[in-house]
């Protein structure tokens, strides 16, 4: 399915894609097994156990790029960044920062709606400890390839939380030709670079800490250093 990606003609027909591949055997075997052997506050829910697409606004000036869906939570509801302790600390500083319409994001359809803001992943089905292989970033990254040139006449700034995301979007546009400094800068929390496109396109991107709950619970991201980052990215990409 990746190999079909750069067909696609929208976002829509792109999350579609999405949600059907199996190209890698590892995350379909341990999507589906998360989606049977349950998490025990979750044993009487029906898991989505499937890749899970984008979420947010197609028409996005500012795009969030994670890692990838945790077993219980995006591989349960089948929305990012929803159902888990992360997409609440996500949520919550969106929704202070004007991007979302709701503090939380708890299931699909509860309401949420996402302006002037899309989050995706560089990998779209949930790993084994969290950490997917080259390889595996490697297949998803026609995906975030196709949804890069979809959003090209709206997208601004991309937030990208943590240092996986961080290399996989920097590898990923200098594939496509995107003038990325070298050497290739380096991810930290506050990192900012500006990138530009051989058709005339410009993009900065921030780092922040990922939202996980190693971050968060110990201090080493703040709901204040997350909405720095996101104002941040407001004010470079004003809405009209």
């Amino acid at each position: 399915m990746p190999a079909r990606a750069a067909a696609a003609r929208t976002l829509g027909e792109l999350d579609l894609m999405v949600a059907d591949c199996a190209a890698c055997p590892r995350l379909v075997a341990w999507r589906e097994e998360a989606g049977r052997v349950r998490r025990a506050s979750y044993r009487d829910e029906t898991y989505w156990a499937r890749p899970v697409p984008a979420f947010g606004d197609e028409a996005a000036r500012v795009l969030v790029v994670g890692l990838a869906p945790a077993a219980h939570g995006g591989n349960r509801t089948g929305r990012m960044f929803t159902g888990d302790r992360s997409g609440d600390v996500l949520f919550a500083s969106l929704h202070r920062t004007g991007f979302a319409a709701r503090p939380t994001s708890t299931h699909q359809g509860d309401g949420q709606r996402l302006t002037g803001l899309r989050m995706t992943a560089p990998v779209h089905c949930a790993p084994p400890d969290n950490k997917p292989t080259p390889e595996e970033r490697r297949t998803c990254s026609a995906f975030l390839e196709r949804e890069l040139a979809l959003l090209g006449p709206t997208l601004r700034v991309a937030v990208v939380l943590g240092g996986f995301g961080w290399q996989a979007l920097m590898i990923t546009m200098t594939e496509l030709g995107w003038s990325v400094p070298r050497p290739r800068p380096v991810f930290g929390h506050g990192a900012e670079v500006a990138v530009g496109h051989p058709d005339g396109r410009r993009l900065t991107v921030l780092g922040s800490y990922h939202v996980s709950q190693q971050n968060t619970f110990t201090g080493r991201l703040t709901p204040a250093m997350l909405d720095d980052v996101l104002t941040r990215a407001a004010a470079l990409a004003p809405g009209e």
